[in-house]
């Protein structure tokens, strides 16, 4: 059951970043560096935050806020995960 919710996590994250960065869907991969690859910026940030805490009902600590846990979607779908497990 996890691994559905895992993919599902990383399809709606993928469907969030591509519309707003305005970029294809298919060029966001699990491995994409979002941020070193210029597809997120500081702003678009704050907005996966806040589209994380209201989709998946989890609240980042200001500790956990770091590129690490964003850098890429395998990255934060296991965030997600984490959180709410």
């Amino acid at each position: 059951m996890e691994m559905i919710e895992t993919i599902e996590i990383k399809e709606k994250i993928r469907k969030f970043i591509a519309e707003t960065a305005f970029v294809p869907e298919e060029k966001i991969q699990d491995g994409t560096m979002i941020f070193t690859e210029g597809i997120f910026d500081s702003m678009g940030f704050l907005s996966l935050i806040n589209f994380i805490e209201d989709n998946f009902d989890v609240k980042a600590e200001d500790a956990e806020l770091l590129e690490e846990n964003f850098e890429s979607l395998e990255a934060i779908s296991a965030f997600v995960v984490r959180k709410t497990n």
